[in-house]
């Protein structure tokens, strides 16, 4: 039994966001309904893919969801779509989307059937135009300082860093609204869009008025740590590791583990700068490098690793996926967060329940995803309030479909 047990939510959404915000709704023990189009929506196919060539990105996304399964070109599944969003009870009415059609999936249209409905609708950019985080990003300057020192063409990351926090922003604003309600009696339509989380983070942040101020654009840095010190060495067997002098303490632990107090006071001197700034640890990172960089290159890992635990470094080893999944116990079941199970149609691996734990509540085992379509007699039922006869018409006509259907169509 989850926190929000009792809830309801509709999700109508694609790509990263919305799909992630019902996730962590559904793992905080909401009941998540998905609606998607007949045969599997935008991300139904979405790489990476298993073994199998069914998509891990689909089913890591939608654990512990229902899925419905509805022919969105027609008036009557769209009518299904009404009632499942704005069906009655005092937990329900909860609409989040990134996949607003006006005329009938918005708030003004919607509302005319609950007055109380509650919608959140993530946009690409305030103005409604489409965005995703490879275009965001760039157009924010995030990649022109990102990459090695010197390199002059900008450098996209595999991160979609303003998707997940975008997911985070649409559960607060559906909880914030949810609390008004409880309050007021009131619904709401809330707007947000990916292009304004990522503005306001990077002005939170303080680049924007770095940018306004000085007019210059932040040069790129490699692996060093931005205004303080930070960086990645080479150790003698190949390995590399990121080692972070950011306050007083872990760069003192740094220059105890790696024996460097003499060179250090040296360096101070000859520059005439004092090393206990953090700033001037990054205007000196390069000379530090160099005075940290043989300590490193004469040991294996296993042997900096012992030195740096033992003096309290802050520092991890730089490992591919694959590698962690092999050397790092926090993404086994040694960890709470992880559950080693089946899921179907894909295999064996470990699975990530929520990360987020409540003393009042014990933590939820993560639920796989279901297959497309499978909650569509339930929810009709249930939640639509369709009887036997109509369900089945319905499935007659080919408006809906649940998986056993979706699966012998396919096949």
């Amino acid at each position: 039994m989850g926190i929000l047990k009792g809830m309801r939510v509709v999700e109508g959404s694609a790509f990263v966001a919305v799909p992630l915000a019902g996730l962590t709704l559904a793992q905080m023990g909401a009941e998540v309904i998905r609606f998607d189009r007949i045969g599997g929506g935008l991300d139904a196919g979405r790489w990476p893919l298993a073994p199998s060539g069914r998509s891990l990105f689909w089913a890591g996304l939608n654990k512990g969801k229902k899925s419905v399964a509805v022919d969105m070109k027609t008036n009557e599944g769209r009518e299904l779509i009404t009632r499942i969003i704005t069906a009655p009870g005092e937990d329900a009415g909860l609409f989040i989307t990134n996949l607003r059609v006006r005329g009938w999936m918005d708030h003004v249209t919607l509302s005319q059937h609950r007055s109380d409905l509650i919608q959140v609708t993530l946009m690409g950019d305030r103005h409604g135009n489409p965005q995703v985080d490879y275009t965001v990003n760039p157009a924010l300057g995030i990649p022109d300082m990102t990459g090695p020192e010197g390199h002059e063409a900008p450098v996209a990351h595999a991160l979609p860093a303003w998707d997940v926090a975008a997911g985070g922003h649409v559960v607060n604003a559906l909880l914030a609204a949810e609390r008004h309600r409880l309050r007021h009696g009131v619904g709401q339509d809330v707007e947000l869009s990916l292009k304004d989380i990522a503005a306001a983070t990077i002005g939170h942040l303080g680049l924007i008025g770095e940018a306004a101020l000085s007019g210059k654009a932040r040069t790129k840095s490699g692996n060093a740590l931005f205004g303080a010190y930070g960086q990645d060495f080479l150790c003698s067997d190949g390995r590399r590791v990121m080692v972070i002098g950011l306050t007083d303490r872990q760069w003192k632990n740094l220059v105890k583990a790696t024996d460097s107090a003499d060179l250090m006071t040296r360096l101070a001197a000859d520059t005439g700068q004092d090393l206990r700034d953090e700033g001037v640890r990054f205007e000196l990172r390069a000379r530090i490098t160099a005075t940290l960089a043989p300590w490193f290159a004469q040991r294996p890992l296993s042997e900096v690793s012992r030195a740096l635990e033992a003096t309290g470094v802050t520092w991890a080893p730089f490992r591919t996926v694959p590698q962690a999944l092999a050397e790092d116990p926090d993404l086994s079941e040694d960890n709470p967060l992880f559950t080693d199970m089946i899921q179907p149609g894909l295999g064996r691996f470990p699975v990530p329940g929520a990360p987020v734990t409540f003393s009042e509540f014990s933590r939820e085992t993560p639920t796989a995803a279901p297959e497309l379509g499978a909650h569509t007699e339930e929810v009709l039922s249930t939640v639509a309030g369709l009887c036997d006869t109509e369900i089945q018409q319905l499935f007659d006509k080919g408006i809906v479909e649940n998986s056993r259907r979706v699966t012998r169509s396919a096949a």
